[in-house]
């Protein structure tokens, strides 16, 4: 058997790990998207991975089977490309990221298509040869017909030799991680995957449960150097910067928010302090027709929620839906959120802010003092998130160089991400059989911290990849 690490090696984004059986068998862990630098890792640009998205470390036409941990873009959102480039096996998935794959991807598509137009209107004025979309609206479709869905804690074969096990991960609405349990010359070798691990005790979700004894285990690193703030802490950290911003500065909180999962906790956090009388008296606005989908997705699967949810709508039917919370569908109608002068607090997409309609919230309210801008997760350095993390004092955005005169607050404890502690608690019950250990999903600087904590806390053999490595078991 060998394993070989097809992306989100030393990054955050673009997972895919690719295993191939002694017999040919080839199957692929997650098929992401390269997101988050200037050029989204397209050809010809300087990109530290360049051509990421459009190039393959194997034959998408030899690989038997794809299997996905969660519905996020960077670990699906070349799924339409690998099956446009002859991919034709199954693609297994839960029944909720096959969901929210419906929708993530076509939206996906409708990008690389609009990209398209818009950089061919320009390689037409230069006289350069115009290119195609990444992939299209229709092969999204044909990527829906060939999705294979599974509930928790089941097992499944996707080979006669292999079965495959997904138990709940925590980290969005049908997020898992994967087992493979491989029959291979007379043994049998348990190989994981943990995909993107989760909190505990967060509003929504389950909590990341540990998988079964592995011999081999590829493990995620995007905090593996610091611990999240409190879950008390949090909420009235949240509730002072709303009130701070809305009371007494009498300005707009904007939240960039991933549409999937982080929008979903916040409008359900803030449905809660709306039904405890603690949120102040202003309008809520949901400005993301793809977040408005997928809320409309995790209604639908009840069978992800966690015990304090179903306790909660037992009481509050809609756990996203309160009087002063409006969904925004309409262009006109988030146009004209940017000429409204009074208080109110805006979540929109995407939450690194280098995408969608927050570049526009962005645009017409960073340079105002009144304001704030709250960031509730994890930025790429090169995007304008990344930025404002940083520190930057002004950020180029839209054509223009804006003074960023709006408050920055960095809250990461609302992270679908575990810390290093919680990452922990989830692999412990490893320690005794793992042989080796993968470090993934993660820049090098947190994966070597990550390794130095779980070396610490009694784990061996533990290797960094880099991009295309790979290792014979």
């Amino acid at each position: 058997m060998k394993v070989k690490f097809c992306g989100a090696a030393r990054e955050v984004t673009g997972s895919s790990h690719l295993i191939t059986l002694d017999n040919g068998f080839k199957i692929l862990l997650d098929c992401g998207l390269y997101q988050g630098g200037d050029d989204d890792g397209r050809a010809g640009t300087g990109n530290p991975i360049t051509g990421f998205n459009e190039k393959w470390l194997f034959d998408p036409k030899e690989i038997d089977c794809l299997v996905l941990s969660h519905a996020h873009i960077d670990h699906t959102g070349r799924v339409p490309k690998l099956v446009a480039d002859g991919f034709r096996g199954k693609i297994y998935a839960t029944h909720a990221t096959r969901d929210l794959c419906a929708l993530m991807l076509l939206d996906s598509a409708k990008i690389q298509e609009s990209d398209a137009e818009y950089n061919n209107r320009k390689f037409r004025q230069e006289g350069e040869p115009e290119k195609k979309p990444l992939y299209t609206v229709e092969d999204v479709q044909q990527v829906m017909r060939q999705f294979v869905s599974y509930n928790y804690e089941q097992w499944f074969h996707i080979s006669p030799d292999v079965r495959v096990l997904y138990r709940d991960a925590g980290h969005i609405l049908g997020s898992a991680s994967v087992t493979l349990e491989i029959q291979e010359g007379g043994k049998t070798t348990r190989f994981g995957f943990t995909g993107d691990i989760g909190r505990p005790n967060r509003p929504i979700l389950g909590d990341p449960l540990p998988m079964p004894e592995l011999d081999y285990l590829i493990c995620e690193s995007t905090y593996g150097d610091r611990e999240h703030e409190s879950a008390p802490t949090e909420v009235s950290h949240f509730v002072e910067i709303i009130r701070y911003t809305c009371e007494q500065k009498k300005g707009k909180v904007i939240i960039p928010a991933f549409s999937v999962g982080r929008t979903q906790e916040i409008v359900y956090m803030l449905d809660k302090l709306q039904s405890a009388g603690e949120l102040p008296k202003v309008p809520v606005y949901v400005d993301s027709p793809l977040s408005v989908n997928a809320t409309e997705v995790f209604i639908n699967h009840p069978e992800c929620f966690d015990s304090e949810l179903h306790r909660y709508m037992a009481e509050d039917e809609n756990p996203f839906g309160f009087n002063s919370l409006f969904y925004i569908r309409d262009v006109h109608a988030s146009k004209e959120l940017n000429n409204t002068k009074k208080p109110c607090i805006i979540i929109s997409a995407s939450g690194m802010m280098n995408a969608g309609r927050i570049r526009h919230h962005l645009f017409n309210n960073i340079e105002n003092q009144r304001n704030t801008i709250l960031i509730v997760g994890y930025c790429s350095p090169n995007t304008p998130g990344g930025q404002l993390r940083a520190g930057a004092k002004s950020l180029y955005l839209m054509g223009k160089n804006l003074q960023v005169l709006a408050d920055v607050e960095i809250m990461d404890s609302f992270s679908a991400h575990g810390d290093r502690g919680e990452m922990l608690a989830m692999i412990e019950n490893q320690k005794s059989s793992v042989k080796k250990i993968w470090l993934t999903h993660g820049t090098l600087d947190r994966q070597e911290k990550w390794r130095n904590y779980l070396m610490e806390h009694g784990f061996e053999n533990i290797g960094i990849p880099s991009l295309g490595e790979e290792e014979q078991l």
